[in-house]
């Protein structure tokens, strides 16, 4: 079953949030941070961090410029803070190689440290209007309910999930683009993974619906917990670490998680490992 572009376009038109890298005259540059940022992280918490990234690094040579120390510090408590090192490597890259503008193409976008399937075409749609297929946990559920009559998507394949969203957009370039938008907007704001609000939704026809809604018979989605994990604790160290301007002392970081001594030293050999803290010579 298709999903009817001139509905879902006239109701993004009306209804789409007031997002600020949506806005005119948004880089390149500027839609590539906020995809990072994007990732695993809720928009709310995302904004106001990417507002101010933009005034800091309006250009890729101005990241460049800083130290990995003062990024990973502006990053915050966004998690997985890997991505901005990435980042910032990603920016240094553009101002040596691409005049400091972020590429159109999405296979020398593919080729920068740190861009996926996704961002290379997320970038390419949302900042550049190419009328590419942009799939995320949004848009798979959407398509599984609309198109397949399915509440869950099931287990990613990024070869068949691109050729389901290709089939569905329009031909048009300019409205390809906006459609791609439309559909992540739907999943986020409407068809949602607990609650989804058919009666808000703007499609005229969705598979599921028509199939009575029936339950996933699929294996269980896996949740994925935070409390007492590693990543938990690495984040304590990192808190800890962003706040002070000079190196900490090792009985510093043994206090932020006395739970289990074993994972805190776990976790800080991990972020040693990934490059995200450095040691001293005198065990700092």
């Amino acid at each position: 079953m298709p999903v009817d572009a001139p509905s879902l376009l006239r109701w993004y038109a009306a209804e789409a949030r007031d997002l600020p890298w949506r806005r005119d005259g948004v880089t390149g540059w500027q839609i590539l941070m906020s995809e990072v940022m994007l990732q695993q992280t809720p928009v709310a918490r995302v904004a106001p961090i990417w507002e101010e990234w933009v005034r800091r690094w309006p250009v890729p040579s101005a990241m460049a410029a800083s130290s990995q120390a003062e990024v990973l510090r502006a990053w915050g408590k966004l998690g997985y803070p890997r991505r901005a090192l990435r980042l910032h490597e990603c920016a240094g890259v553009l101002a040596a190689e691409h005049d400091d503008r972020v590429p159109e193409d999405v296979d020398v976008l593919l080729s920068l440290p740190g861009i996926g399937a996704y961002t290379a075409r997320a970038v390419a749609c949302f900042a550049y209007g190419q009328r590419v297929p942009v799939v995320d946990t949004n848009v798979r559920r959407v398509v599984a309910r609309a198109v397949h009559g399915r509440a869950e998507p099931g287990n990613p394949s990024t070869k068949r999930d691109l050729a389901d969203v290709e089939e569905l957009l329009p031909r048009p370039r300019a409205r390809a683009a906006t459609f791609s938008a439309a559909l992540m907007e739907l999943g986020a704001t409407v068809c949602t993974a607990r609650t989804p609000d058919c009666g808000r939704c703007p499609l005229p026809e969705c598979a599921w619906v028509e199939a009575g809604r029936p339950a996933h018979d699929g294996p269980p989605r896996r949740v994925q917990k935070f409390a007492g994990t590693d990543r938990q604790v690495r984040g304590k160290l990192m808190a800890v670490l962003r706040e002070s301007d000079t190196p900490v002392e090792r009985p510093v970081l043994d206090s932020v998680w006395t739970t289990d001594p074993g994972q805190r030293d776990r976790a800080l050999h991990s972020l040693l490992v990934d490059g995200l803290v450095e040691q001293t010579d005198d065990g700092r």
